[in-house]
C-alpha cells in the first residue's frame, strides 16, 4: 500500500515567498536536519532539478526526490532522507 503525503502528518516547505538568495540555504539547513526516514514537501514556482543535483554532491545517495506536481505554475517535490543512509 503507498501513502500519500496528504495521508500522513508532514512537513511542507514553500520557498516561493522567500528570496532566491534564501531559498536554497533553507532547504539544506532541513535536509539536514532530517531523521533517517523523515521527509518534507518542497513547494516552489519552477522545476527544482537544479537542487536535486546539488543536494545529490551534498549527499551521495542519501536522499529521495519524488515529484507530486510538476507545474506550470506550482512544483511540489517530496524530499525524504533514506533509512539506509542513517
Amino acid at each position: 500500500m503507498t501513502t500519500r503525503p496528504e495521508d500522513r502528518d508532514i512537513d511542507v516547505m514553500d520557498v516561493r515567498t522567500l528570496v532566491p538568495a534564501e531559498r536554497h540555504r533553507r532547504i539544506f539547513e532541513l535536509v539536514g536536519s532530517l531523521v533517517a526516514g523523515e521527509a518534507f514537501i518542497l513547494v516552489n514556482d519552477h522545476d527544482p532539478k537544479p537542487l536535486y543535483y546539488q543536494l545529490e554532491a551534498e549527499y551521495p545517495e542519501q536522499f529521495s526526490w519524488d515529484y507530486l506536481e510538476r507545474g506550470p505554475e506550482v512544483w511540489r517535490v517530496e524530499i525524504g532522507k533514506r533509512a539506509e543512509a542513517a
